[in-house]
Formats: structure tokens, sequence, C-alpha cells
């Protein structure tokens, strides 16, 4: 069941993020009041969401936060501030292949805290009245043991991130049955943007196709090209996102396109749409680009998500590879090839966030 959002008012840890970022321009779209956690750094690091700071026509809508995932006291204070109608916590050391690096900070930050936010809620008296969203990952699946996965598919991480996220997914629901805190899980699978980061592979694809084109670079470092994932359109997973909150009852629910592809098959779309010709001139396999436990294949099945709250992916893979690359191109002042720019205005005629 919906309700009006004219008042309300969310709390977004990791605002900065790709996910974050377009969470805060569509709850803003909604008419809510946005407050986002920002780590203090020695470098600004605001730049997906500047947009928002430049509007001015929204002077109250966003407010930012210092604050950190292992720093308890701070995240209490923060809550206890804002005392938020919803909180989405997407907050986290999410890179995969990094997390073998640094397994220790990873559990600290994925894990314990989303461990620290549930007890906030909870030390502060907010059960009844703030609603929990932990981000959790496809990535729980590991080593598949069906295809598709869904809801009730046996998790087998096989990644300290992935290990942590399991940890933070069965926090959120023991502290749904424990303390009766509206607190959700949503199991989403890959989904990419303008705004991903330039370390994940399908940015670091569309970019690396864009410094190429603009002949800063000559090559592109990969690891697992083999590798299969479900990829989806970030902006339609944030949105679902504030579906899952808004359903009568707490819940965990997939969200995925269903379809599943290989970082090959990924390249070769890439590479043809940008008029580049054959991948694999430009394209070199780097060792320590590859896990030292690898997951082959992610495939989503979201018919809850489907029958809940009507979740049907408009974005697959061949149009998510031309928005990307046509925003790249853009960022590295190359012509825009617009298939893109078309697919976004004619699938999203009322979009709600700004082209990137």
């Amino acid at each position: 069941m919906e309700t009006t959002t004219e008042t309300k008012k969310a709390l977004i840890t990791g605002i900065t993020g790709q996910d974050g970022s377009y969470l805060a321009d569509f709850l803003i779209s909604k008419g809510y009041q946005v407050h986002g956690i920002v780590r203090k750094a020695s470098n600004f690091n605001t730049q997906r969401i500047e947009h928002l700071f430049k509007d001015y026509n929204k002077p109250d809508k966003l407010f930012l936060h210092y604050g950190d995932m292992a720093d308890a006291t701070t995240l209490i204070d923060i809550i206890n501030k804002v005392k938020p109608d919803e909180i989405y916590h997407l907050a986290a050391q999410s890179h995969v292949r990094t997390s073998f690096d640094i397994p220790e900070y990873t559990a600290n930050s994925d894990a314990i805290g989303t461990l620290r936010m549930l007890e906030a809620i909870k030390l502060l008296g907010l059960q009844k009245t703030t609603k929990f969203y932990q981000a959790s990952t496809s990535e729980l699946y590991g080593k598949v043991a069906e295809i598709p996965q869904n809801e009730e598919t046996p998790f087998r991480p096989r990644s300290p991130y992935a290990i942590a996220k399991l940890y933070a997914y069965w926090i959120t629901k023991n502290y749904r049955e424990a303390y009766s805190i509206f607190s959700s899980n949503g199991i989403l699978f890959n989904h990419e943007s303008p705004r991903r980061g330039e370390s994940f592979v399908s940015r670091k694809i569309t970019i690396g196709i864009a410094r190429i084109k603009a002949g800063l670079d000559k090559k592109i470092y990969l690891g697992n090209i083999e590798a299969k994932r479900d990829w989806g359109f970030a902006p339609e997973y944030v949105e679902s996102m504030w579906r899952i909150l808004q359903q009568e009852k707490p819940d965990d629910f997939v969200v995925s396109t269903g379809q599943a592809y290989s970082v090959k098959e990924f390249l070769q779309l890439a590479f043809t749409y940008a008029g580049l010709g054959d991948w694999q001139q430009y394209v070199e396999i780097d060792l320590q680009y590859f896990r030292p436990t690898e997951v082959d294949l992610l495939q989503g099945n979201s018919s809850k998500a489907r029958n809940a709250f009507g979740f049907e992916p408009k974005i697959r893979l061949e149009d998510l590879v031309k928005i990307m690359i046509d925003a790249d191109f853009r960022k590295y002042n190359l012509p825009v090839i617009g298939a893109g720019d078309r697919i976004l205005a004619e699938k999203f005629p009322n979009r709600w966030w700004p082209i990137d």
C-alpha cells in the first residue's frame, strides 16, 4: 500500500554512489526530504549529486551528514537527529575482487555496519516509525544451486564481500522477526549506468572504449570474460528499492531482468556499437583481475517482485550498452552516436533523473 510522501524523510547511506545518487533523485522527485551519510575525506566525492545542490528550486530537500559505517556513535546521532521515515542502507565496500584484498574492512563495513544501523533503530525506539531497506546482492548465490535464482534458492557465497553481505541479509531478517522492525532485503542483480564506478567491469569497458576513441589508451585490461551476469539499468532498480518499502509488510525480493550474458557478449555489443570493430585487438586478459574463487553465472527470477509491485524492466543489455557508451563519449567530448539517448527519451519520457 502506497501512502502520501509529501512530508516524508529518507536517510540514504552511500548517497554518493551510483545507487544512492539515483535514489536521491527519485525520492526528491516524490516529494521527500532526503538526508545522506557521507564519509569525511580529503577530496570531495559528491560528483554524482552535485546537480541536486545546483537546483535552487529544492534548497530544503537534500542534507548531508558526515558519518561512517564503522562509527556506531555517529550513526546513532544522525538517525536520532533526522528520525527518518525510511532508511536506505546502500553503503558498502562493494567491489568483489577488492574484498579478497581487504576482507576485514569489508566485513566491518558491510556486515557489522548493517548491524550498527539496525541497532540504532532499536536503541532509539524507532521500530514502529522507521522502515529499513538493506541493499543485498546476487553475489549471495555464488556457486549457484539452481538457475535462475529466486528468494528460495540456497546461498553459496564465494567472496569476503558476499559473505559479509550474507550476514547483513540475515541480521536484517532477524531484526524484523525479533524486534518487529520493518526491515527488508532487496536482492538486486547487477545493475549498471553511466554513474557506475569506473573499476566495475561494465563501466571499465564503456569508458575504456571512449578513451581508445579519444586516443588516450590502446588497451582495456580485464579478468574473467566468460562470467555471465544478469545486467539491468540502475534507475529502474532504485525505484524497486522504494517499492519494497511501500509494501504492506516487510519482505525480501529478487530484482533482475531474468537474462544472463557473458562479459564477452558485453564486449561484442559495446565495440560494435562504438564502431571499433573486433574487440579482441583492444582487450587483454590480466590475471590480477581474476577472483581466487569465481562466480560463473548469476541469473535472477524476479517473479515475486513482478507480482507484488509490477517490476518489469524496460532496459536490457543491448540498450544498456548504448546508454552507457553515449554518456562516456559525452564525458570525453566525442561525437555522441545517439541511440542510447533516443532509447532513454522513448522509454522514459517522464524521466526523473537528468541525462548523464
